[in-house]
């Protein structure tokens, strides 16, 4: 994993104006898995457990879906304007396989 904080061309990635909502969302996640994880501790009843995993995907499905659109919208968007100024069509192509390859690993 990569600890960039920006694209390959030095802009920022197309989350950054939102990454404090992204953060904030991610650490209710955590307090949902930890929380899942006392339900398991105490012995809870396996449905109750089971919703609470299907509340955490949910959640990070979001997640997921709005950083895929802020990497549609922002880089890939990007890397076509670039193109059609330089007549380099190879950063398109590449962003389109880094969505359609987090697209496969998200239906996975």
């Amino acid at each position: 994993m990569t600890t960039e904080t920006h694209s390959g061309n030095g802009a920022p990635y197309g989350y950054t104006a939102e990454k404090d909502a992204y953060l904030k969302r991610l650490r209710r996640i955590e307090g949902q898995v930890r929380g899942i994880a006392r339900m398991v501790e105490e012995d809870k009843y396996c449905i109750d457990i089971l919703t609470q995993v299907a509340a955490v995907n949910k959640a990070l499905h979001a997640v997921s879906m709005g950083l895929l659109e802020e990497h549609i919208s922002h880089c890939v968007v990007g890397a076509a304007q670039e193109a059609q100024a330089s007549g380099d069509d190879s950063a398109v192509e590449e962003k389109v396989r880094e969505a359609t390859a987090a697209i496969g690993r998200l239906l996975r």
